[in-house]
């Protein structure tokens, strides 16, 4: 009697096919992650497929209604939507295939805890408090002293620019005071012709004519 094979089990409903030569089947995390990438597409498809029956409405907007134009663009907007409504479905059945192979044990993954390397943040919370309970302080008063050092440089000048400062005060002193003098002599002028006391004085002789003499002219030598 002839022994028969025994038959090859069938794969998994909505399970990803190998390819030809793979040697092992793949893992539970890869089907998942599989699954995951077709939902990233067909939502990828589903936003190109929305993008593009919005730009058909803009331009059924254009054209005016029972054209050839308008009657093609509704075709068109028909055919999108029955692409539409077939991506939806895939998404949908989608759905249910991540839900599965998510069921299924080591198919998800976690990330890697992150670790903390270096110094505990305990360590920054001292050091912050140190540095405004210490060199705060201590910044402050050198920041003080510096700014006083430098109050005392600038107003301490040497001796012979005080000297020469004080002189040429006193020069601008003396000359202020001849010229207010030479301004009060100006006041008493003026005060005097407009009451017309200077003019009688000035004019209180006639004024002679110079005699002209006329040069001689020089002996002719014999």
């Amino acid at each position: 009697m002839i022994q028969q094979p025994p038959p090859t089990p069938s794969p998994a409903p909505n399970a990803p096919v190998l390819a030809a030569g793979a040697r092992s089947a793949p893992s539970a995390s890869a089907i998942y992650e599989g699954f995951k990438a077709q939902r990233r597409e067909l939502n990828n498809q589903l936003d190109e497929l929305q993008s593009t029956r919005r730009e058909i409405t803009s331009q059924m907007e254009d054209v005016s209604t029972g054209s050839t134009e308008h009657k093609a663009l509704e075709t068109r907007m028909t055919d999108i939507d029955s692409r539409i409504a077939n991506v939806d479905k895939m998404l949908a059945s989608n759905a249910g295939q991540i839900a599965q192979a998510a069921a299924i044990p080591g198919a998800v993954v976690e990330p890697p805890r992150f670790v903390r390397q270096g110094p505990p943040e305990e360590a920054y919370v001292v050091g912050t408090i140190f540095m405004f309970v210490f060199l705060l302080p201590l910044s402050i008063a050198y920041a003080r002293r510096i700014w006083r050092k430098s109050a005392t440089v600038v107003t301490s000048f040497p001796k012979e620019i005080t000297d020469r400062l004080s002189r040429m005060e006193q020069a601008v002193e003396a000359t202020a005071v001849e010229v207010e003098r030479i301004g009060e002599g100006q006041r008493f002028l003026t005060r005097l012709f407009t009451e017309g006391e200077g003019a009688r004085a000035i004019g209180a002789g006639a004024a002679q004519p110079l005699e002209r003499k006329q040069a001689k002219s020089p002996e002719r030598l014999p």
